[in-house]
């Protein structure tokens, strides 16, 4: 019989100590080509990182979004937010997101699978979705990252809902932009880290 555990509520988190995120300094953007060479042979041996996409919203009932236009990865002190706008650019992600012997974990990733298979052209590999861990510990409902950072570090994840709808598809990303790309990725490496040590 599994044990039921409770969820947090938005109300128990907003009482909570901020989640240290990470800084400008510490998020790499990948636009060129060039860049994205660098980025993959440094990112080519992980094991296990932190992974969301970022796109352009959609406002109308059957539009279709045509994102993913960001595609992020972290690990335990760096994130790589990249640009979908170079063609080579936009090859050497699908490399390396098809790539089954890195894990890529993160939350809700379903939407995400769906656009990338879409765009370009790849089954993601070695994908996993924190939200099943924790519905295998016992944990009823999503967690998404709010409550795991939550009930994992027993602090509150920062959210901009303006940065969140922002125009993904921009050539130029704000730093607020950046800085919730890049911090999406990296809580969801944190978040595996803690769940490996964290035995139920």
């Amino acid at each position: 019989m599994h044990t039921t555990h409770p969820t947090p509520s938005k109300e128990e988190i907003a009482l909570l100590q901020p989640f240290d995120r990470l800084g400008l300094h510490h998020i790499v953007l990948v636009a060129t080509a060039e860049q994205a060479r660098r980025a993959c042979a440094e990112l080519a041996d992980a094991q296990a990182l932190g992974f969301d996409t970022e796109s352009k919203p959609t406002f109308f009932k059957d539009q279709v979004s045509e994102g993913p236009h960001i595609v992020q990865l972290a690990n335990a002190h760096k994130a790589w937010v990249f640009q979908l706008h170079d063609p080579q650019c936009s090859a050497m992600v699908a490399d390396l997101l098809a790539h089954s012997g890195i894990t890529k974990a993160g939350f809700g990733l379903g939407d995400d699978r769906k656009r990338i298979i879409a765009k370009l052209g790849v089954e993601p590999g070695g994908v996993l979705e924190l939200n099943t861990v924790f519905r295998e510990r016992g944990y009823r409902k999503d967690m998404g990252v709010k409550g795991a950072v939550a009930v994992l570090f027993n602090k509150r994840f920062l959210k901009s809902k303006k940065a969140a709808t922002s125009n993904w598809a921009n050539p130029q990303l704000t730093e607020a932009q950046l800085v919730y790309a890049a911090n999406d990725a990296y809580a969801a490496f944190r978040v595996f880290q803690a769940l490996k040590l964290h035995q139920p």
